[in-house]
């Protein structure tokens, strides 16, 4: 629980009304009661910020008149919203102390105040850094390096040799440094061809849950600060993501994709191997990404949701493209031809 004035100060923003209001956690708008804190950053809902029953609310200078609480005044809500959500963060710990249980190599080095759930195992040469938290079941390689405050959810596999900078969070079940899909074909036969690139993660980098990103063949796979990726995704060897791009859940990288900085990917979007998509692309939901993309803006594909019978219908039709090109091509052939004729007759 933190006094309003105290969470001004910590935000910078401007207090308006009581700063010795106590608030113990943030809450929806509509639903918020005695001791919570809310956020308007659409103005479409002044009248539900008119009526809420938050304690407080964080809000823009323009909508100090429709408030009648106490308020938060900031340039941007939502993103004051996030600020006031992790101060009031509840949390717990992934791990505190080093469990009992734990496999600790004995040439692996740890900083101070390193955390270690049950039955994690650090692996010979591992290098962690203060303050990191390894949760329950987590697997840490030989000679991966994990720098300070970064945390490991339940059961995350962090392979040899890669390398993760600071602050970073991975949520459960990820798996990074696995080996990229990469295979010669000999008369039929899978020939396996081993990956000795690394995984590199840059500083403030979040991944999600039963996300995969794969090692590189030869050079490394790597992925820039401040790269938020969600759930379910598949980053294969050799991609590149830019700083501060955000990937949504289920999205999949072929290898040595290269994406730029600032970058908005949608969910389940797919993307061919070995093409550069530029800085500050967005790139819709469930969009399929066969060619490179060279300029900033919004792309698109896929076929909306529609009933069924409609859908069918776009499908037959869909099959009959093909010729019905021939017969537009053929159709504009005998016009032109027709058009020569005509001018000639004029002659």
């Amino acid at each position: 629980m933190m006094k309003l004035q105290d969470i001004a100060n910590k935000i910078g923003a401007k207090l308006h009304g009581n700063g010795d209001v106590e608030i113990r956690r943030v809450a929806n708008l509509k639903t918020a009661k005695t001791g919570e804190i809310s956020f308007l950053s659409d103005p479409k809902y002044r009248s539900v910020l008119e009526e809420s029953q938050a304690s407080a609310v964080i809000i823009r200078e323009g909508d100090v008149p429709h408030v009648k609480s106490a308020a938060l005044i900031v340039k941007d809500p939502y993103l004051g919203f996030a600020k006031v959500a992790q101060l009031l963060d509840t949390t717990p710990a992934i791990a505190v102390g080093i469990d009992a249980s734990a496999v600790i190599d004995k040439s692996a080095v740890l900083g101070s105040n390193v955390a270690v759930g049950p039955n994690a195992c650090i692996s010979a040469g591992a290098q962690i850094g203060d303050d990191v938290q390894i949760g329950a079941g987590c697997f840490v390689g030989p000679n991966a390096k994990i720098g300070k405050g970064t945390k490991l959810y339940p059961n995350v596999s962090i392979y040899h040799d890669v390398v993760i900078g600071e602050h970073c969070l991975f949520q459960s079940n990820a798996v990074i440094g696995g080996d990229g899909f990469g295979y010669a074909n000999e008369s039929g036969k899978w020939v396996k061809i081993p990956q000795t690139g690394r995984v590199v993660i840059g500083n403030m980098v979040e991944i999600g849950a039963c996300t995969c990103i794969d090692r590189g063949a030869i050079d490394d796979t790597v992925i820039e600060d401040n790269v938020i990726i969600d759930n379910l995704c598949q980053v294969a060897h050799n991609v590149h993501i830019g700083y501060g791009t955000a990937v949504a859940g289920g999205t999949t990288f072929a290898g040595s994709v290269k994406i730029g900085k600032f970058c908005i990917i949608g969910g389940t979007s797919v993307f061919n191997g070995h093409i550069e998509i530029c800085d500050q692309a967005v790139i819709s939901g469930m969009c399929m990404v066969m060619r490179s993309i060279d300029k900033p803006g919004v792309y698109s594909s896929g076929i909306p949701a529609q009933s069924n019978k409609e859908w069918r219908i776009t499908a037959a039709r869909v099959l009959h493209i093909n010729d019905m090109y021939h017969k537009v091509n053929d159709m504009e052939k005998q016009i032109e031809n027709l058009k020569s004729a005509l001018a000639e007759l004029k002659k």
